[in-house]
């Protein structure tokens, strides 16, 4: 039996970080994570993929993204998530 999680590391560990597409800048929609080069939040493209819409409905409403830069959002979201959580007692 494979040990999931260290196959799929194993299997996308060499692929480049994306990251460098989300910008934080207070000049850019009130400094809340976008895409570089656009005014389009991280979270409208994750609002979008929770809705349903494929990558592909995506990319065709909004013809200046690439799909990395779906990817970068879902990466981003995935950063954030995975905070460590200290608990005050």
């Amino acid at each position: 039996m494979h040990d999931l999680p260290n196959v799929a590391a194993r299997r996308y560990s060499w692929k480049m970080s994306r990251l460098d597409r989300i910008v934080v800048n207070p000049e850019v929609v009130h400094g809340r994570p976008a895409i570089r080069g656009t005014r389009v939040r991280v979270a409208d493209v994750l609002s979008l993929l929770a809705a349903g819409a494929s990558e592909a409905e995506i990319l065709d409403d909004y013809p200046y993204l690439t799909a990395d830069d779906i990817r970068a959002c879902l990466e981003y979201a995935a950063a954030q998530a995975d905070h460590a959580i200290v608990l005050a007692s």
